[in-house]
């Protein structure tokens, strides 16, 4: 059989393609932009055929009617990080959350914690050698597929074919669905004077030939803004937006300098428009890999001069960092933060950064704070933070006293909460600020 008869041999529709999963089954599939709404959105059409399935996933993205109320009795949802889509479910105890390093999750499914039954991929066509490209999400279902008893796949012909270590032959893949919907796009966030003012100090701390890992968002945007005139930068982060693109264009990230994989900008997903597809898209530049390798912390610290710049909820006065709850409530997930941020810490000349807003609430509530709020995770311990970065400067802790980053971190809060922090200060140190 020719690759060709191979292919058509196993193409069926979403319905009998979901039709093989059997209650009582472990399935994992891709998340961010590279869901697979086609297989999920029949499974949930078909839910009454299902009992005790056991779904697991990452960042929810685009619709989510997996989400919705009544689907739970069918499909448990099991969150290894909390998106928008699935906080309320979460929060309300009909879907579960499961505390996770970003880069530790191919170990559950290889090392038997969470058997994989079923994974729901979502992969580019096939080239003429019969290979399928994980596209825009590689991370942790790449190695899912890899452990599943039973491999699901939407062939999206909107899918770019990613380069990498970012390939499942089709001999491997049990179904096929065919797809043509658009792949899930990313628009860029709004970018204010607070995340310039904060995008302007971080930047101030990447020097030439530095390798990268940022976020999403308003700040890791701003960031890219305020980096035009540095040189030879490089890119190492487990997932990259449409900013990436404008500084490759532009020469500024060349990756020549970087000391592990020069030439290559390495990521695990990317989250963006329709721009960043097209421009990866067969891209030799771009080398997408399994999680387990991206953001490895003994990966990462072969960067010299690596630099990753992420966010939080609040920090206490001690630089506890909660960067995935508001009290008790889980709005979001421990993801790779720690992952780089220990990676940087270990890299010659490496550099980790918290960049925030010093308020949120529209002002009402300050993120620096002398105590995390009840029931609050602590995502990065304090022995963990170099920098934390406000609209109002720089505040760096490695090497500092407890007194010494309490200091620092009243100098960087909103200037209305000052007054309650250095009272704070004076009551717990016994001193004067």
């Amino acid at each position: 059989m020719n690759l060709a008869e191979l292919y058509k041999s196993k193409v069926v529709s979403a319905d009998e393609a979901v039709s093989h999963i059997k209650s009582g089954s472990n399935v994992v599939f891709g998340h961010a932009c590279a869901e697979p709404k086609v297989l999920l959105n029949a499974m949930v059409e078909n839910k009454e055929k299902y009992k005790d399935i056991e779904m697991y996933h990452m960042i929810p993205q685009g619709e989510t009617k997996y989400a919705e109320e009544g689907v739970e009795k069918y499909l448990h949802v099991n969150s290894l990080f909390v998106g928008k889509g699935t906080q309320e479910l979460v929060n309300s105890g009909r879907a579960g959350y499961i505390p996770v390093f970003f880069s530790e999750i191919p170990r559950l499914f290889k090392e038997g914690y969470i058997p994989v039954d079923v994974a729901l991929i979502e992969v580019s066509k096939p080239d003429e050698h019969g290979f399928c490209s994980y596209g825009v999400s590689n991370d942790y279902i790449h190695p899912a597929a890899e452990c599943a008893k039973l491999v699901i796949a939407e062939v999206n012909e909107n899918m770019p074919r990613v380069m990498g270590d970012c390939f499942i032959h089709i001999s491997d893949i049990d179904y096929i669905v065919e797809s043509s919907r658009p792949v899930v796009e990313l628009k860029p966030a709004k970018v204010g004077e607070v995340e310039k003012k904060i995008g302007s100090y971080c930047a101030s701390l990447v020097e030439d030939g530095s390798t990268l890992q940022l976020g999403i968002g308003a700040i890791p945007d701003a960031v890219l803004l305020f980096l035009k005139d540095k040189k030879d930068l490089g890119i190492h982060s487990e997932m990259i937006s449409d900013g990436v693109v404008e500084l490759i264009e532009a020469g500024v990230i060349t990756n020549k300098k970087k000391s592990l994989h020069p030439g290559k900008v390495v990521v695990t997903f990317l989250m963006g428009t329709k721009r960043l597809y097209d421009f990866v898209d067969n891209n030799p530049m771009f080398e997408s890999r399994p999680v387990d390798y991206v953001n490895n912390p003994q990966v990462i610290m072969k960067n010299s001069k690596m630099v990753c710049i992420n966010s939080c909820v609040e920090i206490d006065l001690m630089g506890q960092i909660c960067s995935e709850s508001i009290g008790m409530r889980q709005i979001s997930g421990v993801g790779g933060q720690i992952d780089f941020t220990r990676g940087a810490s270990m890299a010659p000349g490496g550099k980790s950064i918290i960049a925030i807003p010093s308020t949120a609430a529209h002002g009402k509530i300050s993120r620096i704070v002398p105590f995390l709020n009840k029931g609050a995770a602590v995502t990065t311990s304090r022995n963990d933070v170099h920098y934390v970065i406000t609209e109002y400067g720089i505040a760096q802790l490695r090497g500092k006293t407890l007194q010494q980053r309490a200091r620092e971190l009243i100098k960087i809060a909103h200037p209305k909460f000052r007054d309650g922090l250095i009272a704070e200060f004076e009551r717990r140190f016994g001193c004067k600020y």
